[in-house]
Parts: C-alpha cells; sequence; structure tokens
C-alpha cells in the first residue's frame, strides 16, 4: 500500500513517497503519514530545511490511489464522500504550507492531480525535463477541487494555465512550468541531486527567522478571505458522471458523461 517516509540528516530532512509500483499514488494512509510527518517536522528546530520526493525516479506523486474511490458514493444525493476527502487533502495540504522551514519538491516525472497539489505546496520546486504536471480529472474521474486548492494553483501558474489543466485536461511540459514560475529550476536526471544540494546549502545559510515569518506571512495572504465551497463539492462528487469516472477508470474504458 506504500508508505512516506522521513529522514534527517545535518539539519536537513528528507520526505519520500515510496510507492514506486503505483508511481507512488496517495493512499489515505500515507496522507495520513505525511500530516503526521508535517508535524513532527513542525516541532524540530534542528531541520532548516525539508525535501519531497518520489521513489523510483518516474513520479513525484501521480495523484490519489483511484482505487479508493470506489467507496465513495454510498449516499448518492450528497456528496458528503466528497467534502470529506476535499477536507482531508486541505489540511494535509495546511500542514505542509505552514511548515516554518523552506520546502523544496523534488520531480522526476509525473505530479498528477493530488501531486501537483503536494508539490505546489512546497517553497520551491525542481525538475528534470521529462517531468508533467496536471489535473486530467475531466477526462478520468469527472470529480473537482477544493476552492483553496484552486487559489493555490492559480496563484502559480495562473487562471488561463489552471483552465487549461482542469477543463481541457492538458499536461503541462517542464519549460512551461518553469516559464511560468512554478518551477524554481530545471536540471538533467543526473544533475538533480547536485542542484539540490546547492539549494539545500543556500537556505541553510540564511535567517531561518526572516524566512519563517516571510513565508506565513505568504501563506495567510493566500488563505484570508477564501469564499465557501461544498455546494460545489457535493454537486460534483454527488454527481452520476463521477460514479461513471471511476467505474470506467477501474475498468480501463472510456468514460460516457452525461452531464448529470
Amino acid at each position: 500500500m506504500g508508505t512516506v517516509r522521513l529522514s534527517v540528516a545535518g539539519g536537513i530532512a528528507s520526505v519520500l513517497f515510496d510507492r514506486p509500483q503505483a508511481r507512488n499514488a496517495m493512499t489515505w494512509a500515507m496522507y495520513e503519514q505525511l500530516g503526521r510527518i508535517c508535524e513532527q517536522l513542525h516541532a524540530d528546530a534542528s531541520v532548516r530545511v525539508v525535501t519531497f520526493r518520489g521513489a523510483g525516479g518516474e513520479a513525484f506523486v501521480a495523484g490519489t490511489d483511484i482505487e479508493q474511490f470506489k467507496a465513495f458514493g454510498q449516499n448518492r444525493d450528497s456528496g458528503e464522500d466528497g467534502v470529506a476527502y476535499e477536507r482531508q487533502i486541505d489540511q494535509c495540504l495546511q500542514r505542509l504550507e505552514s511548515l516554518p522551514m523552506p520546502t523544496v519538491a523534488v520531480i522526476e516525472g509525473w505530479a498528477i492531480g493530488g501531486g501537483l497539489a503536494i508539490a505546489n505546496s512546497c517553497d520551491f520546486r525542481l525538475a528534470t525535463p521529462a517531468s508533467r504536471f496536471g489535473v486530467p480529472i475531466a477526462k478520468t474521474l469527472g470529480n473537482c477541487l477544493s476552492v483553496a486548492n484552486l487559489a493555490r494553483l492559480s496563484a502559480v501558474f495562473g487562471m488561463s494555465r489552471v483552465k487549461r489543466m482542469l477543463m481541457l485536461a492538458e499536461i503541462l511540459a517542464a519549460d512551461e512550468a518553469l516559464a511560468c514560475g512554478f518551477l524554481t529550476q530545471v536540471s538533467e536526471a543526473g544533475e538533480i541531486d547536485a542542484a539540490l544540494v546547492v539549494l539545500c546549502e543556500r537556505l541553510s545559510a540564511l535567517a531561518p527567522v526572516t524566512q519563517s515569518v516571510s513565508k506565513e506571512g505568504l501563506r495567510r495572504l493566500h488563505a484570508h478571505g477564501l469564499p465557501a465551497d461544498e455546494d460545489l463539492i457535493r454537486r460534483c462528487y454527488g454527481s452520476a458522471d463521477f460514479r461513471e469516472g471511476v467505474a470506467s477508470f477501474v475498468a480501463k474504458r472510456r468514460p460516457a458523461w452525461a452531464g448529470v
């Protein structure tokens, strides 16, 4: 089922999403592990930088494991399962965003759906030229994102690119992600480790209190005044299209969208 692992050495904490056979797709347990790790790191003043990386070299995190969505829809008229899921994801991302020290995502391959959200919640992102980014749910599950997650993505990618990712199910390449500021640097696969060392050394040498309060101030700006969204989430996760999206994905067939 995969796991999220933490190791700390020399003031650098390394978090590894370890489920390479499924391109590190996140299970509920892995989200819970990530939340606990963030809580642990929040209280560790010895850590100066935290890095996040996917195992296997083919993906950072390729979204949430879709098999788990088969249990959704027990109450087909409410979408409450979707509301609870999006709330859980937002809480996990908030723990990551609120870490007081700088965070770096190291992206090799796919950062899709929940994986893109995790990478986007980090302060800096390194990637290889083959990395790809998107939220193709209009083609796969027919679900939606919370308003908080939409705000996070729009703040970095811009609304036009987020519309392309969500409404056209486009996958963006590393060069475009670099050009819009989402990526800090693109390095060849054999050079990304060295680039990570240089970035961590730069971050570790600077004033940690300045970094912490600047980061928290920016987080508060982002979180201020977000509108309610549970009606939108209920409509989407409670729809027949969402149930069709899950069923077709698991059956490996093309979904037949009905718009209801």
